[in-house]
Parts: C-alpha cells; structure tokens; sequence
C-alpha cells in the first residue's frame, strides 16, 4: 500500500508541473510532457482510477480542438493505449467517451463514432437523464 501511495505521489507532482507548464502559457510543452507521461511504463503501474484521472486532463474537452498542434494531437494519441487498457478493464461508459474523443482528435472517426455510440447505449441503460448520456448525445451527432 506504502508503494502505491509513493507512485501516486509521483503522479500527483509531475501532473502538477505539466499544469504549471500550461498555466504559465507553455501548452505544447504541456502536451508533449502529457504525451511522454502517459506513454511511460511507470505511468502505466498506476491504479487505473489514477491513470484515468491524469488522462483526463486531456481528454477531457467540450468540442474538438480547431487545428490543435502536432503536440496536441500527440497527447490525445498517447492517451488511446492507457485508455483502451481503462475501457478492457473497466468498461464505464465515460471511459468510451474519453476514448471517443482521443480517436476523434487524432483523426479515427469512424472508431470514435462506435465508441461514443456504445457509451451512449450503455450509460442509456444505467441512467438515460444523465450528463454523460447528454454528452454522449453531442459526441454522436459531432461525428
């Protein structure tokens, strides 16, 4: 349990900078550590609940980005193997949208499409008058 704390504490500080980084007007910089951060085996080791955390920060948006820098798209393209690691263990709607958005932004809007329409089925199921199933509903019509 010490060990899991020590490595969340880690993930908790470097997540830190990289908003430090973005904050101070940094963002492809931001991006690039998002991206090099979760393409890291040590990032991978985290509790997937943490993992998902951090991935978010990114996925995370209201609209696709208008022409996002390579480095934006980079972070979104790092995100999709943690991600669909996520989905495989997990399978929470939310985690279809997270991942809908990263194939969106990175140009895969067919398997976006897929994705957002399973959470939407999903989430449906669980809770029709939901946010997420609201979300979901623009994501569909987005693609």
């Amino acid at each position: 349990v010490e060990s899991i704390a020590m490595a969340t504490e880690a993930l908790v500080t470097e997540v830190k900078r990289i908003v430090g980084l973005a904050k101070s007007g940094a963002v492809d910089d931001a991006y690039k550590a998002y991206a090099t951060l979760y393409r890291s085996a040590p990032f991978r080791a985290y509790p997937l609940e943490d993992q998902r955390q951090a991935i978010k920060l990114v996925a995370n948006v209201k609209i696709p980005p208008h022409n996002p820098s390579p480095a934006h798209v980079d972070a979104f393209r790092a995100a999709i193997e943690p991600l669909s690691e996520i989905l495989g263990a997990k399978g929470e709607p939310e985690d279809f949208q997270w991942l809908g958005i990263c194939c969106m932004v990175t140009g895969d809007e067919k398997r976006a499409a897929e994705l957002f329409r399973t959470g939407l089925k999903l989430e449906r199921e669980k809770n029709p008058q939901s946010d997420l199933c609201g979300s979901l509903m623009k994501w569909v019509a987005a693609v």
